[in-house]
């Protein structure tokens, strides 16, 4: 069943690959440039646009900040709204146009992409087209995954991302992807899933998503982010990454991030009006030095914490700092404070930049031994090197 009630195609597209899987799913479309905004997010959730590519659409993850470390991923904003409607979402806060916009040419985000690439050769550059919608929500419509995974298949120094809480993965399985492309899932425990994540896959569906691509052999993350507090959210989350490591396998799992619920301080009027019976705003949350609003710093360490104890168990392993063991998926706090990472992993990345070349050291020296070892160096900015 389609999420898709209604498509527009910009007469520039008419000839793109996006369009063929849309005749192939079924799907009409109207032919029109001057599409209307759509004011309110929900409204254009099953509005299907697709428009050209208009300037750059590649960037770096819009949550940076110095004031929290970030890991620095880079973004391809091909996909604009979701038809999911997580209550915590910050797209209701966001988006100017609610209209479900995907760009059709690819060819022109495969072609940027390899210019950023080309730059900096000696880079590992990790992007994902999840900022602004889901990356597998609307793939039996568009097509688009499969088509990106094939692309980065080719460029050497790039890996996508693909993030996401559906379970539409059939359409990618048989993708030549080499190991170049990450399924990973936004994943929490069943509670939150049953009454905050609104028309997604359900918890276990998700999970057999994660078995099939495993055995596709892809390599996948796993997101446990955002953390939401409520009565049984420990054995909740026990159960939860219980479930989700024994759905693949170590060896596969390229990271593992962990954050907890945070939004800007106008977005919880938002949430309120848009999910009157959400009870996620009635924790006691404190503004952070970002501008956001987060739970206290003890109920963030405690959450983190009896998640920690429970991967180590699960993976087989007693460290999960990134710094030290290299050995392991690549384990990193989502927007959390330097003393977070000092307290709960004995050690932090000394920037964003750190973080970034992290990853390019755990990639390398678990997937990608035909790259060369990377360089910390090429991962900083010249304004951030001493002498610059």
């Amino acid at each position: 069943m389609t999420h898709i009630k209604r498509a527009v195609v910009d007469s520039t597209q008419v000839d793109s690959e996006l369009i063929k899987a849309l005749d192939k799913a079924g799907i009409a479309y109207d032919i029109d440039d001057k599409v209307a905004t759509t004011p309110y997010y929900r409204d254009g959730k099953r509005n299907l646009v697709v428009t050209a590519k208009k300037g750059e659409t590649l960037d770096t993850c819009a949550t940076i900040s110095d004031k929290y470390i970030c890991c620095n991923v880079k973004v391809l904003k091909s996909i604009s709204n979701c038809p999911y409607d997580c209550s915590y979402c910050f797209l209701q806060n966001y988006l100017n146009d609610g209209n479900t916009k995907v760009i059709g040419d690819d060819q022109a985000l495969i072609d940027e992409v390899k210019e950023a690439c080309g730059n900096e050769p000696q880079r590992i550059f990790r992007i994902g087209t999840w900022e602004l919608g889901d990356s597998l929500a609307l793939e039996q419509e568009t097509g688009q995954a499969g088509r990106l995974i094939k692309a980065f298949r080719d460029i050497d120094n790039a890996v996508l991302e693909l993030k996401t809480k559906s379970a539409i993965v059939d359409p990618i399985l048989s993708c030549d992807h080499r190991q170049k492309t990450v399924v990973s899932w936004s994943l929490n425990a069943q509670h939150i899933v049953d009454t905050q994540e609104h028309k997604t896959a359900r918890l276990q569906e998700r999970l057999e998503a994660l078995k099939k691509v495993t055995d596709a052999g892809f390599l996948v993350g796993l997101h446990l982010d955002p953390m939401i507090y409520y009565d049984g959210w420990e054995t909740g989350y026990e159960s939860l990454v219980k479930q989700m490591i024994s759905a693949t396998h170590k060896d596969q799992i390229a990271w593992i991030s962990l954050g907890s619920l945070r939004f800007n301080p106008e977005m919880k009027h938002k949430i309120q009006a848009n999910f009157p019976a959400s009870s996620i705003t009635y924790t006691e949350m404190i503004l952070g030095d970002d501008g956001k609003m987060r739970y206290p710093k003890p109920l963030r360490m405690k959450m983190y914490r009896h998640i920690l104890s429970l991967l180590c168990s699960e993976l087989g392993i007693d460290d999960l700092s990134p710094q030290r063991n290299i050995d392991a998926p690549l384990f990193y706090f989502c927007m959390e404070r330097w003393d977070v990472w000092d307290s709960l992993l004995g050690a932090s990345p000394a920037s964003i930049y750190e973080l970034d070349y992290l990853f390019a050291r755990s990639l390398q020296h678990r997937f990608f031994h035909h790259l060369p070892v990377p360089k910390q160096a090429f991962y900083t900015p010249k304004a951030e090197k001493p002498g610059w």
